[in-house]
């Protein structure tokens, strides 16, 4: 949720953050009202609670004459601050509502406008030439990597099996990148894949992102579609202490997305599946540190790319295309000959102090009590990473090159040959 103080104080920049997502300016006026609504609820209840303590002490010093009259006015008290406290929790849900209906302010400098309006930071690396590239589906067959046909068979389309050297591919991915960042000075997670609706609701999925999320009805939990929602739940309702941060997790799990709305793109392959495994990170920090601790995660996730000797570009993401969350967020493409473009590896989120306040985990400022931020970063996003790294370096004879940091989880292997 976004700072209602931000809200009274400034609503106008709160709707330019609106116009700059291409998103209705109207939610902000239906939090303002609610706001508003919400204080003169408490203000009212307050007002007669007071005025029921006085009656009850006039009662008490009253004489005969005065008592039946004085308790006749203290039970009609009574009722209307019964009233009033039911108007005023009506005033606070409703306020929650609106508040949830209020994306995060994006970041000044944010590109305005939607999907393809980013802008490109920064190019890394050659991009490979390829004569005649055959995608990873292809490559995948050849290797016996990945087995399309009877993850279909058994579970339906965007599903697969990683066989043979891809289940190889996905377990060093895995260690490398959890080697990383412990190395980064993140604890490792092995993070649950199910949590409950508050904290779906808290990280922000349950907005405009609840079309992609799978939910078990008869046990009112939900599927993951990233361990950052189990990460941001960990510490909920929680008061961390000012010391102990930044506290930074990396968070390995599986993760399952509907992929709604996304009917014929990439339904070859594992690029767009529904269900994939993760490595996460995570990061809890104080506010003001949340902008420098963005540039952090970004680096990391550029270093692990380095590592995977790919060619890619940095984006900073329009405002139209961030999450609820997400105040600015940056995407690492790489490159995929066989389709001649960049395709989204990695991204990472600053969502300022917007989840923590949905979570009520804080710290101890000068002030008092106060909201962290948390911010998250994809370090691999395995299927997808395994698809890159079989199109990225192919080689002509139908082998793939394995990078010199994925060796030792490959028996030394210096290539991929077809079976």
């Amino acid at each position: 949720m976004i700072d209602l103080r931000v809200l009274r104080d400034d609503p106008d920049l709160v709707r330019a953050s609106q116009r700059v997502r291409g998103a209705d300016e109207g939610v902000v006026d239906a939090l303002l009202a609610a706001d508003d609504a919400r204080r003169a609820a408490v203000a009212r209840a307050d007002a007669l609670r007071a005025e029921q303590k006085a009656a009850s002490r006039s009662v008490a010093k009253a004489g005969a004459d005065e008592r039946a009259h004085l308790l006749a006015r203290a039970r009609d008290l009574a009722a209307q601050v019964k009233a009033a406290e039911a108007d005023q929790a009506a005033a606070d849900a409703a306020l929650r509502a609106a508040q949830l209906a209020v994306p995060n302010v994006v970041e000044d400098g944010v590109p305005p406008g939607g999907e393809d309006d980013f802008v490109t930071l920064e190019t890394v690396g050659i991009v490979p030439e390829v004569a005649e590239p055959r995608d990873h589906t292809e490559i995948g067959a050849a290797l016996r990597a990945i087995d399309t046909e009877r993850g279909a068979k058994v579970s339906g389309a965007r599903f697969y099996f990683l066989i043979g050297v891809g289940a190889q591919l996905e377990l060093a991915l895995v260690n490398l990148a959890m080697e990383q960042a412990a190395a980064a000075g993140f604890v490792p997670v092995i993070a649950p894949a199910l949590v409950k609706p508050e904290t779906m609701e808290g990280t922000g999925f349950l907005g405009a992102h609840a079309a992609e999320v799978y939910k078990l009805a008869d046990d009112e939990l939900y599927l993951v579609g990233t361990s950052e929602v189990a990460l941001a739940g960990y510490h909920a309702n929680e008061i961390l202490d000012r010391d102990s941060l930044p506290l930074r997790y990396a968070g390995f799990s599986s993760c399952f997305r509907r992929e709604a709305g996304s009917y014929g793109k990439d339904t070859k392959g594992i690029i767009r599946v529904h269900w994939f495994d993760k490595v996460e990170m995570f990061s809890y920090v104080p506010a003001e540190d949340a902008r420098e601790e963005h540039q952090r995660l970004l680096a990391w996730e550029r270093q692990f790319l380095d590592t995977l000797e790919l060619a890619y570009r940095v984006i900073d993401v329009a405002a139209g295309d961030l999450g609820s969350s997400a105040a600015r967020k940056y995407d690492c493409e790489a490159w995929f000959p066989s389709q001649g473009t960049y395709r989204e590896l990695t991204s990472t989120s600053n969502c300022t102090t917007f989840q923590a306040r949905r979570l009520n985990i804080r710290t101890r400022g000068a002030a008092g009590n106060e909201p962290v931020a948390t911010l998250n970063g994809t370090l691999c996003a395995i299927a997808r990473t395994i698809a890159c790294l079989l199109d990225h370096h192919q080689q002509p004879d139908g082998s793939v090159y394995v990078p010199a940091a994925l060796r030792p989880w490959l028996g030394g292997r210096e290539v991929l040959t077809p079976a």
